[in-house]
């Protein structure tokens, strides 16, 4: 298992969603450009703050969410 540590809520940040480190660039808008063609490369040009490793754990929490069972009543 691996560790989420770059990955913070607040709410007093960006209404609580899943930013990274506390910033306020939150994790939808770095998976809504990897999902529109967007390298790695080209988001850290674009938001110079970010490290790779805050774009992997990006895609680490997505994966985390999507494999939680969902139950409906």
């Amino acid at each position: 298992m691996f560790a989420i540590d770059r990955i913070t809520s607040n709410p007093n940040i960006m209404n609580g969603k899943a930013c990274i480190r506390g910033m306020r660039i939150t994790v939808s808008i770095v998976l809504n450009l990897l999902g529109t063609g967007h390298s790695k490369e080209e988001i850290i040009d674009m938001y110079p703050y970010l490290e790779p490793e805050d774009i992997d754990q990006c895609l680490q929490y997505a994966a985390y969410l999507a494999a939680e069972e969902l139950f409906t009543i």
